[in-house]
């Protein structure tokens, strides 16, 4: 049956629309949308009243660790390395498939109450997690995580290779990336394995990267370079990449990373936690590259909000530039939505409200409570005043997984 939202207040995200638009309907047929206008009048279809509420695209979280909602809170006072030492991989080594289906369900279930409409994930024992998304319907990239600092990186790879040839036939909510955890727990050999494997399969490649100085250092020595990003150069042209975080990219690593295929998911609230630092995100965007959202695990980022992360990716970048005007409310809209898709080499399917484009969309109510109301400028009150509690629908592939409206 055809989904027929009326009397939405759309942010389409689509380029070739107005940013804001009111009383506007949306036909959904399946998983596509079928038309945008107002007055659609449609026989035989589900009625979704949106009542002036916001509807919009989807949020797309293009770096997190889907399984470790298990961690939230696990972290205040440790760095990076030593946080992952210390505290989580002796606990990973021991989980069971089980705890990774339970624990990956419990972020799928926080994703869709929260509006956020696909994830790119990167963890280990995947199976898993394909049962908990199919079980929730969501939409996901993931990956099994590939690193050789303990001399097992040829057995991952295989294991990746094993997952991609078993589920080459799953249904289109589901896709693969090469999930190579970062060059500072891999050495120079095993990279070229990786982007090798990457071209044969023609798959993208998603990494930490440049996440705080001591990985930079760690880089610069294991592999005799002046900038992490030579090592891109150097084995990762021409294939599609997402480097997370990058918060230690200097303007010499950009000027490299401007002749490459990559985007930066960029991770506000862990980076900040971990006492990272602050990406520079308005360089980059300067630069022409594209930049992403994302929340990390929540052992670092706390949650799956994507609208707590668009504030702090905002307000960061005010203040660090000390410029009211950087990182607009739209811009930082885009961020969690179309760069997102283009990101994931997906903007074609979803990331905007286009006739055409899966349906991938949400509504939010931002007349809920006190917090927000007076709604002065919605764009606005989306970024800094909106929280994943105001989503009212979450919709994916045009199946309603949430809908506390009617």
């Amino acid at each position: 049956m055809k989904i027929l939202i009326k009397h939405a207040t759309l942010v389409s995200m689509d380029e070739n629309r107005e940013k804001i638009e009111e009383n506007m309907d949306i036909l959904i047929q399946q998983d596509r949308i079928e038309k945008i206008g107002k007055n659609i009048m449609e026989k035989d279809c589900k009625i979704l009243e949106a009542n002036h509420r916001i509807v919009m695209p989807g949020m797309i979280n293009t770096h997190a660790h889907v399984p470790m909602s298990l961690f939230k809170e696990s972290v205040d006072g440790y760095p990076l390395q030593e946080w992952l030492e210390k505290k989580i991989w002796p606990i990973e080594d021991h989980l069971t498939n089980e705890d990774i289906q339970k624990y990956s369900a419990m972020t799928f279930d926080e994703m869709i109450h929260t509006g956020t409409t696909m994830v790119n994930d990167q963890y280990f024992d995947t199976e898993a997690i394909i049962r908990a998304a199919q079980e929730k319907q969501i939409r996901i990239e993931l990956t099994r995580t590939l690193m050789d600092s303990d001399g097992k990186g040829d057995r991952r790879l295989d294991e990746l290779e094993e997952l991609l040839e078993k589920y080459k036939q799953i249904d289109g909510c589901i896709t693969f990336n090469i999930g190579l955890h970062g060059l500072y727990t891999s050495n120079e050999t095993y990279v070229q394995k990786v982007t090798d494997f990457a071209r044969k399969t023609g798959l993208k490649i998603h990494m930490h990267f440049c996440e705080n100085a001591k990985e930079v250092e760690d880089i610069k020595r294991e592999y005799h370079v002046d900038y992490p990003a030579q090592v891109l150069k150097k084995y990762f042209y021409g294939i599609p990449v997402i480097l997370a975080h990058g918060v230690k990219l200097t303007e010499q690593d950009i000027q490299i990373l401007k002749t490459l295929n990559v985007s930066v998911a960029h991770c506000p609230v862990s980076n900040l936690k971990l006492g990272c630092g602050i990406a520079p995100v308005q360089m980059l965007l300067k630069k022409g590259l594209n930049v992403s959202l994302g929340t990390d695990g929540q052992g670092s980022g706390s949650n799956m909000d994507m609208f707590e992360a668009m504030k702090f990716a905002a307000l960061l970048q005010k203040g660090s530039t000390e410029n009211p005007m950087a990182m607009g409310a739209y811009e930082t809209l885009q961020l969690a939505t179309i760069n997102g898709a283009k990101a994931m080499g997906m903007e074609k399917e979803i990331g905007s409200i286009t006739v055409g484009k899966k349906a991938d969309l949400i509504l939010v109510d931002l007349e809920e409570n006190y917090v927000e109301r007076p709604v002065n400028d919605v764009l606005a009150t989306l970024v800094y005043n909106a929280k994943g509690t105001n989503v009212k629908m979450t919709m994916v592939n045009g199946k309603i997984l949430m809908n506390e409206i009617n």
